[in-house]
């Protein structure tokens, strides 16, 4: 048997499911019964009725399946994959803004760790943070951990105090704007499609501001047939199997997020055979880290969001 076999029979055998982020190598997005952003798949898993969860991603990942599925076994392909903004932010940060603003909310990206959204009052994603901080009854907000989403939603919550942070993604902080620009004049007619991780110099090219899942979403329903593309390169596989008609363009210095590709078939196959890499989160960080999670979940459901 090929290695895809190999899991499609230990995934029957483990009562499995297999869970790949969008950002993952094109031959483990095609072997995951589901594929996804971080959180909608943390969100997916814990309404599956299978025992064991791997996630095909980075280790916050696991975390936040593990916080939403206590009951259920989460393993992860690499145990060493990870993603460096994920552990941007200090507690002395958190506890000096606690004391300078009475009515702050800490508001936690999605994209850290365990510890990190222990410390905060609700989690977000990058596409939902706008509508959750501007339903918050707090005039504060100390936004982590990263800097462009933060400025990102400031621009569009005008009436709040967004606190920025310094925490970022080196992959989209990183992306040449000159390098967009490049692309837009090969390509006159491409829209550019940006995630909010980007620095404001891309953002400001862009057509359509989004989560990668939102990008995803615009190439499919659009008629444009041309465009470019501002966030990893993974996501590739999953547009062009959504508009197969459409080319798609990235910057010169291709986009790749090193942990998410740490994860491979021979990874998976290896854990789900031996059970080794399974997700812990510590018990004093369950209750608090779940809490930010599950507030998240109260918030969107109010308004009809997820």
């Amino acid at each position: 048997m090929n290695t895809e076999e190999i899991i499609e029979q230990l995934k029957q055998e483990k009562d499995a499911v297999i869970l790949a982020h969008y950002y993952a190598a094109p031959e483990v997005q095609a072997v995951a019964d589901y594929v996804g952003d971080s959180f909608y798949l943390s969100k997916l898993a814990a309404g599956l009725p299978n025992k064991t969860l791997v996630f095909c991603g980075v280790s916050f990942m696991g975390e936040s399946g593990k916080l939403l599925s206590p009951d259920k076994t989460v393993l992860l392909p690499d145990s060493e994959a990870d993603c460096p903004m994920a552990h941007m932010v200090r507690e002395e940060t958190i506890q000096a803004a606690r004391r300078a603003y009475e009515d702050l909310a800490v508001v936690c990206y999605v994209n850290s760790t365990a510890q990190i959204k222990s410390w905060s009052d609700v989690c977000v994603t990058s596409s939902n943070a706008v509508k959750i901080v501007e339903d918050l009854p707090n005039e504060h907000i100390l936004f982590i951990p990263d800097k462009n989403l933060a400025r990102h939603v400031a621009e569009q919550v005008p009436g709040k105090h967004i606190i920025i942070p310094d925490g970022y993604c080196p992959i989209h902080d990183q992306m040449s704007a000159e390098e967009i620009k490049k692309q837009k004049g090969l390509h006159p007619e491409a829209k550019v499609l940006a995630h909010p991780e980007c620095g404001p110099k891309i953002l400001e090219l862009a057509d359509y501001i989004g989560s990668t899942s939102g990008i995803i979403g615009y190439a499919a329903q659009s008629s444009e047939k041309e465009f470019i593309i501002a966030t990893e390169a993974g996501v590739s596989y999953e547009l062009e199997k959504e508009r197969p008609d459409a080319a798609f363009y990235f910057a010169e210095t291709l986009p790749v997020c090193e942990g998410m590709k740490r994860i491979t078939l021979e990874g998976i196959a290896h854990v789900l055979r031996t059970g080794e890499n399974e997700v812990h989160v510590e018990d004093v960080l369950v209750g608090p880290a779940g809490d930010t999670l599950k507030r998240m979940l109260e918030l969107a459901a109010e308004k009809g969001r997820s």
